[in-house]
């Protein structure tokens, strides 16, 4: 299976822990009896002709990338030809793959939620400016007051009355709702919706679901399932894939001259443009609202169904311009970045650097590759979170547990320019509102407006870091995992802790 760079998560992290276990375990497990054994002193024939042969490099292999899931690996006697496969084992086995998928996926889910929130939720840049029902600061003494007796005059006055011009009433639409003058405001923003910025990072997000009253901690774990299935039916069938592209291709490679990036990059586009329809439905499950009373669909089949019901069926749910073009990008950008920076990286340096030859060194390649691979593929990713929040044909919009933009995107260009010139990045946000301060009776009143910090920050007015939700999670999961795969090695060589 190739990881891109945007793929890394939390449960590589669960597989490289038990690839170390795994590694240790085989030294308490092994016969002491055949740790060692003793070879008779050679004869001076024998002496010397093996002093005539050059000393053979090291076979171990190390490689930063995380081992595929198979059930073989949690027990080999299955591969094992001559003695058959035993159904009772292959049952165990592939329960307890399962259980380890739902496990990894589990863990990992809380983190995923939070980065989804965050690249979903709609910033703009007049948040956070004086609400227009304030007092301006230009207001003198007596406006104040015949203000203070308007208001208690009209507690006589009659409420059948044809309202003036000047009064205060606020503006309703066409159902007599009042009209929403601003994403911060309280008495307008819909009790499922969490307050816009109020957390700036994963781990905020994380903590302001848990304690939102409309969501909880059991709101981190919405679209588990899915996720999960998703997971399995990547890591399962995409291998199954790329060999059968290899031998449909393979009479064709003396005319054709592929690249060795050509059939990972490929098996790993086709799995993702079927599986599709199972992202976006886990990303409509993770952003909905988990009130009972405002949730659009009950689960993954009801969603799958609504969305192949109601927004054009299989043609709208792979062929709509609005999923199928940031699908293909989402999924054939990251195995191409992943494979060609760490040569790039390596190449820079002057020496050859190779896996087999400089496994550290090429471990670090793989590292900065990682991370640079990020700051071009997330922006894309967050676009495709971005469209496909958004219903098309005659469904109703989403009820979101976050802040989504009234109006929907055009395409993945228009999305793009919108969030750079519309949004703001500087999370989280702090109102700034005037705030009147008076004496008693018969004194001044004064109107000291809340002063923001001394300079506007440059990210107030762009929102090129909305485009980067999650990065610092990322980088944080590139290190540890490189960190984990430089301790465990490769255990197909013989390499891990065994050796050390």
């Amino acid at each position: 299976m190739v990881c891109g760079p945007s793929k890394l998560s939390f449960c590589c992290l669960l597989h490289a822990i038990i690839r170390i276990m795994t590694s240790v375990r085989g030294l308490y497990n092994s016969d002491p009896s055949a740790a060692w054994s003793f070879q008779s002193i050679p004869t001076t024939s024998t002496a010397n002709t093996s002093a005539q042969r050059p000393p053979s490099a090291p076979s171990y292999r190390w490689s930063s990338r995380p081992a595929h899931n198979s059930i073989f690996d949690l027990s080999p006697e299955l591969a094992d030809p001559s003695d058959g496969i035993d159904p009772i084992n292959l049952l165990k086995t592939l329960a307890a793959s399962a259980i380890l998928q739902y496990a990894s996926s589990a863990i990992a889910m809380p983190w995923e939620v939070g980065k989804l929130l965050l690249q979903v939720q709609w910033v703009p840049r007049d948040a956070g400016q004086p609400e227009p029902s304030d007092v301006p600061p230009e207001e003198d003494d007596e406006d104040a007051l015949s203000d203070a007796s308007n208001e208690n005059d009209s507690y006589f006055a009659d409420p059948n009355a044809t309202p003036e011009a000047g009064s205060s009433l606020r503006p309703t639409d066409d159902q007599g709702y009042v009209t929403r003058r601003s994403v911060l405001e309280e008495s307008t923003r819909p009790e499922y919706t969490i307050p816009v910025g109020s957390a700036d990072g994963v781990w905020g997000m994380i903590r302001r679901v848990g304690r939102f009253r409309g969501e909880g901690w059991l709101a981190l774990w919405k679209g588990l399932l899915t996720s999960c299935i998703t997971e399995i039916l990547s890591s399962t069938f995409q291998p199954m894939v790329r060999g059968l592209l290899q031998a449909l291709l393979l009479p064709a490679s003396g005319i054709f001259h592929y690249p060795p990036i050509f059939l990972p990059v490929l098996s790993h586009l086709i799995m993702g443009f079927i599986l599709s329809p199972l992202d976006l439905v886990r990303t409509r499950l993770i952003v909905q609202s988990f009130s009972s009373r405002h949730r659009t669909y009950k689960g993954p089949l009801h969603a799958l169904s609504t969305i192949l019901r109601e927004e054009g069926g299989l043609k709208g749910i792979y062929l709509h311009p609005h999923l199928f073009i940031p699908t293909i990008i989402d999924n054939l950008l990251p195995p191409i970045v992943s494979f060609v920076l760490p040569g790039m990286l390596a190449s820079y340096v002057g020496a050859q650097i190779t896996e087999d030859a400089n496994p550290i060194a090429w471990g670090f390649a793989e590292l900065a590759g990682s991370c640079l691979g990020l700051i071009i593929t997330l922006p894309f990713e967050t676009v495709r979170r971005r469209l496909q929040v958004q219903v098309r044909g005659t469904a109703k919009p989403i009820k979101g547990c976050v802040e989504l933009r009234p109006v929907p995107y055009n395409g993945v260009v228009d999305a793009f320019w919108h969030i750079l010139t519309e949004e703001r990045s500087d999370l989280p946000i702090t109102p700034s509102k005037r705030k009147r301060r008076g004496s008693t009776k018969g004194k001044e009143r004064e109107d000291q407006p809340v002063q923001d910090p001394e300079e506007q920050s440059w990210l107030r007015n762009t929102g090129i870091g909305q485009l980067y939700r999650g990065l610092g999670m990322r980088l944080g999961a590139s290190v540890i995992m490189f960190g984990l795969a430089l301790f465990s090695g490769d255990e197909s060589d013989g390499g891990g802790w065994a050796e050390l």
